[in-house]
């Protein structure tokens, strides 16, 4: 079983439940060989801002920030490592794209969970690779690709 820890850290009132974040690290870790803790912490602008600026040197607030947890030689620890997610910017982004807030809310997670296990998207191979892996959980899930364009009606 997989161990979830959420901070909320956010005045935002739309968040997903513990169970749904749940659901959605267990459909990423499935195959992980052994239990896993995550630490999500979910944060306002500023917080988000402030950490992007510390930890990336970029400027303004950023959806997701993953921390992986590397423990010293010789301690063994089951935390995979923290997620920081800026609650009022996952809002505005699905209004903006024009998707299901959930759904959304759980392409994040689990693109956060893939950076814990080391997977990343600066060269464009890598982020074939993850993108498949996102698309793939997010079937599990029976939420659409995220990254297919939204039809005009």
């Amino acid at each position: 079983m997989n161990y979830l820890d959420i901070q909320i850290a956010t005045t935002a009132s739309d968040c997903p439940s513990e169970q749904q974040f749940q659901r959605w690290i267990d459909t990423v870790l499935s195959d992980a060989a052994q239990d896993s803790e995550v630490v999500i912490r979910l944060v306002d602008l500023i917080e988000s801002t402030e950490l992007n600026q510390r930890y990336r040197h970029k400027i303004g607030p950023t959806n997701i920030l993953s921390f992986p947890f590397e423990a010293p030689d010789g301690i063994e620890m089951d935390l995979l490592g923290d997620l920081v997610i800026c609650a009022p910017l996952i809002a505005e982004e699905a209004l903006q794209q024009q998707k299901v807030l959930e759904h959304h809310w759980a392409h994040i997670t689990i693109h956060g969970i893939l950076h814990l296990l080391g997977y990343d998207h600066i060269e464009d191979a890598e982020a074939e690779e993850m993108e498949a892996l996102e698309i793939k959980f997010l079937n599990m899930l029976n939420i659409a690709n995220p990254y297919q364009e939204v039809s005009a009606q």
